[in-house]
């Protein structure tokens, strides 16, 4: 699961800096940093923090960070196949 990557693109795209989104989200820039280079894990109340900030439900946060090696070994292959349609679409629903 890539879901400090995914939270620092969204952020980016939506033309935040990370102290603005930090402040936005109760938390400090250091904590953000930390979560968008996926060496720290947030809670579940500051991923809902953060969803709601970036205006993406929480699943659709995770489906999003999914990789291949958060799926069993024998539906990873259509999981490549599918994921990149399926996230496509998303990104444009929720103008990701």
């Amino acid at each position: 699961m890539d879901l400090g990557s995914i939270i620092k693109n969204i952020r980016k795209q939506k033309g935040q800096t990370q102290n603005e989104f930090a402040s936005l989200c109760g938390i400090t820039q250091t904590y953000l940093s930390q979560i968008e280079s996926n060496s720290k894990e947030p809670n579940l109340s500051t991923l809902k923090t953060i969803s709601n900030n970036l205006n993406i439900p929480l699943p659709i946060l995770f489906f999003l960070s999914m990789t291949e090696e958060d799926v069993q070994p024998n539906k990873r292959e259509a999981f490549g196949i599918v994921s990149p349609s399926v996230k496509s679409l998303v990104n444009e629903f929720f103008a990701v």
